[in-house]
């Protein structure tokens, strides 16, 4: 299989950055209420999506969410909506992954569902110049796991979906990627497997 490959695609939450939305809410919330409020109307309802896909931005959330809370929590709201892009930390391994691959001749892309701070905070991780490529949900109003998304990967950089290996946590986003004719990994923080797939030495 890894014979045919070229290219090697990247998922960017929880595959090369660390996003846990509970740290987030355990530094600026109260109490296991709060936090558990913050953790629901922030970041699983639908201004995540909605900003993820381009239709807001990501600072606009605070305006929409706050009308749906009590005002003693506006200020952990605030604080959260404001200033979550600080849990995003490389996770361990990815850097070094991603560097291994680029030197032993594949090519590297970013396909990610992110809303527009991602160019804030991607800088965390690398240069997104040192990439050949990305494809951000926000800049193209889609989401995964549109097929869509992933054709105009495919079309804006020529690749080909056969030497293409896709790499994300969710198992509906590498179904898809699959669905196209690319191989595919489901991630579960475990770049020691992927190096031995590779054939990157430890």
């Amino acid at each position: 299989m890894m014979q045919r490959i070229r290219n090697i695609v990247f998922d960017m939450g929880n595959v090369l950055l660390d996003f846990r939305p509970e740290r987030v809410v355990e530094r600026f919330c109260a109490d296991e209420a709060e936090r558990a409020l913050i953790l629901r109307e922030l970041f699983h309802a639908p201004e995540w999506l909605m900003a993820d896909r381009g239709l807001i931005r990501d600072r606009e959330r605070y305006e929409l969410i706050r009308p749906r809370l009590d005002p003693a929590h506006w200020e952990a709201l605030r604080n959260c909506c404001y200033h979550w892009e600080f849990c995003m930390d490389p996770l361990p391994g990815a850097r070094r992954f991603v560097e291994d691959c680029r030197r032993a001749g594949w090519r590297t892309y970013i396909l990610s569902n992110a809303s527009d701070l991602f160019f804030t905070y991607f800088d965390n991780f690398a240069p997104l110049s040192d990439f050949d490529g990305a494809v951000i949900s926000f800049q193209e109003k889609l989401l995964k796991p549109d097929r869509e998304i992933y054709l105009r990967l495919l079309r804006r950089y020529g690749l080909v979906p056969e030497e293409c290996f896709f790499i994300d946590d969710r198992e509906e986003n590498v179904a898809a990627a699959r669905a196209l004719g690319m191989e595919g990994h489901v991630f579960r923080n475990d770049y020691p497997a992927l190096r031995a797939l590779f054939g990157l030495e430890d």
